[in-house]
């Protein structure tokens, strides 16, 4: 499916997060579309004020932890000049509750939205939509946010569908997946790693894609291969996509 860039010139956006990897992915993930530019970062939310504040980007990424001011301290005069919407590993209801309360307009935790998801989430931010990732889900109802929700899911199908690699089978098996999670007994992180094993992707950009390293990428496939009684990647994913008894050639 070709990307569907918005009219009119790219949305600015502000990425701000200590880890100077995560700022490196988001921007390089967010400048592949040509109607989204990543024109500032920042390392703590002191800097993402100050730079806000001279530049008034369209759209503010903003992570939670970060050391001196952090993202919670950070976020109302951020919000006061542009969308807010909260991009982090911190899941905990209170946290996500008072993100919304000091004016995010939507809550992402990494390891539960797709790339795709990510760009969409950015686009519909800039028109005031809000998008939470599974873990917000939940709090943002209960305090009844006055936006419009858009909630995005845990799997990664599209991501897999549109990859060039994507080996032939993925499509067939998708219908599967959930009936394999339960056999196997993946995690929902081991879900989303065994289907981009099964798209063709490599662990680098595994790692990518899920904003991990990739030795955290080698340990969930480690324990992968052990649920799936698996000792290569082929193997696995004749298991994962029941494919085992007439499956690709090894």
């Amino acid at each position: 499916m070709p990307d569907q860039a918005l009219p009119g010139p790219p949305l600015r956006v502000l990425v701000a997060d200590d880890n100077p990897v995560v700022r490196a992915g988001l921007a390089a993930l967010l400048n592949a579309h040509p109607d989204i530019r990543v024109g500032a970062q920042a390392a703590n939310g002191e800097e993402a004020i100050t730079i806000a504040t001279r530049h008034r980007p369209d759209v503010i990424l903003l992570d939670v932890r970060m050391p001196g001011t952090d993202g919670l301290t950070a976020l109302p005069p951020l919000a006061r000049l542009a969308p807010v919407m909260m991009l982090t590993y911190s899941r905990e209801p209170e946290v996500v509750a008072e993100a919304l309360r000091l004016g995010a307009v939507g809550y992402l935790v990494h390891g539960e939205f797709t790339a795709d998801e990510l760009i969409t989430a950015v686009r519909d931010l800039s028109d005031g939509m809000a998008t939470f990732t599974s873990s917000a889900v939940d709090v943002s109802d209960s305090l009844g946010v006055s936006y419009e929700p858009n909630h995005i899911s845990s799997h990664l199908q599209s991501v897999m569908a549109q990859s060039s690699k994507a080996r032939p089978a993925y499509a067939a098996g998708l219908h599967r997946r959930g009936h394999n999670r339960l056999d196997f007994g993946l995690s929902t992180r081991e879900v989303e790693v065994m289907d981009l094993i099964a798209a063709g992707m490599n662990n680098q950009q595994i790692a990518a894609t899920c904003f991990i390293s990739e030795k955290t990428v080698k340990n969930h496939i480690n324990r992968i291969f052990a649920k799936l009684h698996s000792s290569s990647r082929s193997e696995a994913i004749a298991h994962w996509l029941g494919t085992t008894h007439g499956g690709w050639n090894r």
